[in-house]
């Protein structure tokens, strides 16, 4: 028979005890697996696993609560920008309020500063003809005496003046 495997070009499979090449490798394999088997491989693997699975969870809760968290603050800044937005508008609103007002009081000032520079203007324009037509007087007076003056020194003299005089003495 080996005449005719080789006239074939085949060889023959060299086997030990009664087993070939890849029966010896099944065996191998069984006995690699029985090995882990009795080591405990599996549960070592399987308690990686749960330390993996539970720090995933740990990372998932972890990130849960930071999500919670982050909602929380976008909420409570959504609710101060809102709340702001209210507090502008009214300090707006107050603002106006108060621009109006002051307007309105720098008008009414204006007004009255207006009247009391008119009353004051038409009380020195009185001041000042009050004074020109005391000074008209006081000149006409002073003009009036001088004319008086220079008329009595024209027609008195001593001799004219005498009966006055002695009439003045009477009378006292």
């Amino acid at each position: 028979m080996l005449d005719l495997l080789a006239a074939a070009g085949e060889h023959a499979e060299p086997t030990a005890l009664g087993l070939n090449a890849g029966g010896w490798v099944a065996m191998a394999m069984i006995a690699v697996i029985a090995l882990m088997l009795l080591a405990g491989t599996p549960k070592i693997i399987a308690g990686i696993l749960d330390n993996r699975i539970g720090a995933i969870r740990k990372q998932l809760d972890e990130a849960k609560a930071l999500r919670a968290e982050a909602e929380a603050l976008r909420k409570e800044y959504a609710n101060k920008i809102a709340n702001a937005e209210r507090e502008a508008a009214g300090m707006l609103e107050h603002a106006r309020h108060e621009a109006e007002a002051i307007v309105a009081k720098a008008q009414a000032d204006t007004t009255d500063l207006i009247a009391r520079r008119e009353k004051m203007a038409s009380e020195k324009i009185a001041a000042a003809e009050l004074a020109a037509v005391q000074d008209l007087r006081n000149k006409a007076a002073a003009a009036a005496a001088a004319a008086a003056g220079t008329l009595i020194r024209s027609g008195h003299n001593a001799a004219a003046d005498k009966p006055l005089v002695d009439q003045a003495i009477a009378g006292l």
